[in-house]
């Protein structure tokens, strides 16, 4: 009989110890369970902001989108921040992407929307931009696009849509200028080179750039739009028979000029000499003609000379 009772203490002992450990597995599962489903929403709440960078900002194009531009330094984006991720959260519910974008990580972003102000909103719906001018409140996030109030909205225009190309052109530019503040930061922080120096080296580089950009330019027209005066074979021929003609031209033009000089010179010797056979004959009225005559005192006392010669010859003569 005390056999039985301690075999049926022990049964009950073991059936105890079995149900408790039964119990605790089942409010492990339970605990495990409780985790799992807390931390499903928090994974919801991280996917539910995306980040738009410069090389997946094209899926915008597509969809309804609302993009927030900021900067970690900023202090009204500092203090937008708790209600752009409530509103987040309603973004899977209401069909909507929510997006924001660091302007500091990417400036071509920046340059691609013309940002100059913190923080900026956009609204996208199937590539049409519109910026958001409402209150920044969760409510009046999540209004604006229920209610589709961004319809009251103008559009922004093609010509300075993010996808055209004065807005490519921009991008690129802002890329380029943040390419050269990274480069001056690491000459002047890492170099060691002064701030003069980094200016210099960057003038000379942009000098040169300019020059060998300029060269490729005349080199690419001339190829593409040759000169049909340089380019035809018997262009040099013709130039140089042109100036052949120019020469001979010229040469008959100083002929001429000489033999015309020559009959002036002659003419007026002939015109000297009447004056004065008539100025020693006498005139018709027996009277000298009046000094001058046109000519000037230098060629008139040579003449005279010449005639008492003359006449110095004629006596000789006739003694």
């Amino acid at each position: 009989m005390a056999c039985l009772l301690a075999s049926s203490s022990n049964i009950g002992s073991t059936m105890f110890f079995l149900t408790r450990q039964r119990n605790q597995r089942s409010w492990i599962c339970c605990l495990f369970l409780v985790i799992y489903l807390t931390s499903l929403p928090v994974s919801a709440k991280r996917d539910g902001l995306r980040e738009v960078t410069d090389g997946t900002w094209e899926e915008i194009l597509t969809g309804e989108w609302m993009i927030e531009f900021y900067a970690p330094w900023c202090p009204a984006c500092q203090q937008l921040q708790p209600a752009w991720k409530e509103f987040a959260d309603w973004g899977e519910d209401m069909g909507v992407n929510i997006a924001k974008v660091d302007v500091t990580e990417q400036p071509g972003l920046s340059g691609r929307f013309i940002i100059t102000s913190l923080p900026t909103i956009y609204h996208c719906k199937d590539g049409v931009f519109r910026k958001y001018q409402g209150a920044r409140t969760k409510d009046d996030f999540l209004s604006f696009v229920d209610e589709q109030k961004w319809r009251a909205v103008e559009p922004i225009s093609s010509w300075f849509g993010p996808s055209s190309f004065l807005m490519n052109s921009m991008s690129a530019l802002f890329k380029l200028s943040m390419f050269i503040r990274r480069c001056h930061n690491y000459m002047t922080e890492q170099l060691g080179i002064p701030v003069w120096g980094s200016y210099v080296i960057f003038g000379l580089a942009t000098l040169f750039s300019g020059l060998a950009l300029g060269l490729l330019l005349v080199f690419i027209a001339d190829f593409a739009f040759p000169s049909r005066r340089f380019s035809s074979s018997d262009y040099y021929q013709k130039k140089q028979t042109m100036e052949q003609a120019r020469l001979i031209q010229r040469q008959e033009d100083e002929h001429e000029a000489d033999g015309e000089e020559d009959d002036d010179e002659e003419e007026e010797e002939d015109d000297q000499d009447d004056v004065w056979r008539r100025r020693r004959r006498g005139s018709p009225e027996g009277h000298p003609e009046p000094r001058g005559q046109g000519f000037s005192d230098e060629a008139l006392r040579k003449r005279v000379v010449a005639n008492r010669e003359e006449v110095d010859d004629d006596d000789e003569e006739d003694a």
